[in-house]
């Protein structure tokens, strides 16, 4: 994505109920938007709303999947293990730490040896 989230607009989406409630479930166990909206006992367009103010922010991903009749669904499901929210010097910082699969680390360290 192109856009990275300002500090603001990370606190304003984990400031929202709804996608709190949204991300932690789906940090527990991926799910559909229909899946969500059974599990979380919220509409589906308020599902919708959440998941797409979280993929805004970068806090979770998407994947295609087929189901068994041939329709196409998206599972959702959550890109980082935590976040640190500071306040120093009258600033915020937030910090969210995610989960590197193997050949993007391998690809940052290759690159880093390459640069000194």
């Amino acid at each position: 994505m192109e856009h990275e989230s300002s500090i603001e607009e990370i606190l304003d989406t984990i400031g929202d109920e709804h996608a709190r409630t949204v991300l932690a479930s789906i940090s527990r166990e991926p799910g559909s938007a229909k899946e969500l909206a059974e599990r979380l006992d919220l509409s589906r367009p308020t599902i919708y709303r959440r998941l797409d103010l979280l993929k805004e922010n970068e806090l979770i991903n998407d994947r295609t999947l087929v189901a068994d009749d041939g329709n196409h669904y998206k599972e959702y499901t959550c890109n980082f293990n935590s976040t640190v929210i500071s306040l120093e010097d009258d600033e915020y910082d937030v910090r969210i730490f995610r989960e590197e699969n193997l050949p993007d680390r391998f690809s940052r360290l290759w690159d880093e040896l390459g640069a000194k």
